[in-house]
């Protein structure tokens, strides 16, 4: 292992632990006035990368809770969310930096055509300025190159301005924090994340952060999807981690393939902290450095010469 690039590898951890902090400050702002869509209104979402995902997750919990139709795009797909004939009464964008170029020509092609609200994390950025309203959420900032805190801080913003109660979701990221991180997790071959619903997207990320931070072999799908194909991976040495409430006959069917099935009775959300954990200690076991992965930066900024 290479000591000096580890202790150079603070951030992410840093940012991870304090996501307990992060919710709680995010379900106080989803409870004072904000410009976040009213129920009824039908939305669009955007992000890119992670961001995307926390759409995805959000599209999904706006829909069931019955606040309206709700749509998550890619930000670099995102012409059908400009279209006027799907009638959309807001677009919401979710960019940690403010600086990603799909996000901001999704925004400045939305100006005068769909009212905008960008959930922000670096608040003096061109974002700023496109956006017709914003959500700032500077205390989820980060430092590291592979996004934590920001993501789920996002989605519990939505989650608290949907209704939902924080509090069990908090306390058991406060678990996730300090549960043991298997020996069998750091050594494993390869990973699949699995979700339902909204939990999707939070295997989507849990699978990113794994390529992102560790380089690892990851996948990640529906789990009904799953079971159409993708299950044949499964085998000795791998993981099929399943984040809320798997389908019935799930967990033996991945048994029996010889690899591990593992699940958790805590909120989806801190279960995707547990997985940030393993990426991390993933990165270390391989000496690599998961604030600053290969090929990465903060934001993605495209030549637009």
């Amino acid at each position: 292992m290479n000591e000096s690039v580890v202790s150079e590898s603070v951030f992410m951890e840093r940012e991870l632990h304090s996501q307990p902090a992060t919710w709680r400050e995010a379900a106080r702002l989803a409870a004072a006035p904000n410009p976040l869509p009213a129920p009824g209104a039908r939305v669009a979402v955007v992000g890119c990368g992670t961001s995307w995902f926390m759409a995805q997750s959000y599209a999904v919990l706006r829909e069931r809770a019955g606040h309206g139709v709700t749509d998550a795009y890619a930000a670099s797909e995102a012409d059908p969310a400009l279209d006027p004939a799907r009638g959309y009464d807001a677009l919401v964008a979710i960019t940690r930096s403010g600086t990603t170029t799909e996000v901001l020509r999704v925004l400045e092609s939305a100006a005068g055509r769909v009212p905008t609200v960008t959930v922000l994390g670096a608040q003096d950025t061109p974002a700023l300025a496109l956006s017709d309203a914003t959500v700032g959420l500077p205390f989820a900032d980060e430092r590291s190159v592979v996004q934590t805190r920001f993501a789920t801080t996002a989605l519990a913003l939505f989650r608290a301005h949907l209704g939902e109660d924080l509090s069990a979701a908090v306390a058991d990221a406060e678990a996730a924090l300090t549960a043991p991180v298997e020996r069998s997790w750091l050594d494993a071959e390869q990973f699949t994340f699995l979700g339902r619903g909204w939990t999707v997207g939070l295997a989507h990320e849990a699978a990113l952060k794994m390529r992102e931070a560790a380089q690892s072999w990851t996948e990640s799908y529906p789990a009904m999807e799953y079971r159409h194909g993708p299950v044949s991976i499964a085998a000795p040495g791998r993981v099929a981690w399943m984040l809320g409430e798997p389908p019935e006959g799930l967990a033996d069917q991945v048994a029996g393939s010889g690899a591990e099935f593992v699940q958790h009775a805590r909120d989806p959300l801190a279960e995707l902290v547990l997985a940030q954990r393993v990426a991390l200690e993933r990165a270390r076991a391989r000496g690599l450095d998961p604030d600053n992965p290969r090929g990465l930066t903060r934001s993605v900024l495209l030549d637009q010469s």
